[in-house]
């Protein structure tokens, strides 16, 4: 079920907004058409369940650069 996943990932990531936020970018840019979306969240739950705190949250180095073009 989505929930054990959900749960497993929360290990990684325990704050609830950064999870949900992290998982629909992720979706967004691993859906491949002609497959199910809840197949790609499925996936990225359970990659961000597998990863290590730092992989996940590790920041490109012209992050300021990239904040200002998306404002």
């Amino acid at each position: 079920m989505r929930s054990d996943r959900v749960f497993d990932a929360l290990h990684t990531l325990r704050n609830r907004y950064t999870l949900c936020q992290l998982a629909s970018k992720a979706t967004r840019k691993f859906h491949k058409p002609n497959t199910r979306i809840q197949e790609t969240m499925n996936e990225v739950f359970d990659r961000i369940a597998d990863s290590d705190r730092q992989e996940i949250l590790s920041e490109p180095e012209n992050f300021a650069e990239a904040q200002r073009r998306a404002a």
